[in-house]
């Protein structure tokens, strides 16, 4: 995952809103979930329930105006 960033970790319901409308504009997203990958493998984690989203370094400067966007809006709410 060199070639990704994570550019946001939140909850499952904020990570899964943030996805899809990363995928709505085309970017190629991905879902980082430390606890679900340490629970299968029989391994325990710290904090459970984060994920993250990393998006390929291409389309960072696409992706960071939209993240923005949609966490000012859940800090609203």
């Amino acid at each position: 995952m060199s070639n990704y960033i994570r550019v946001f970790t939140g909850n499952f319901i904020e990570v899964q809103r943030i996805f899809k409308a990363l995928e709505a504009v085309d970017i190629c997203a991905i879902i980082k979930d430390e606890s679900e990958s340490g629970r299968l493998a029989g391994f325990g984690s710290s904090i459970q329930g984060l994920q993250e989203i990393h998006v390929h370094k291409d389309e960072l400067a696409k992706t960071q105006p939209l993240i923005e966007s949609l966490t000012s809006e859940l800090d609203e709410a």
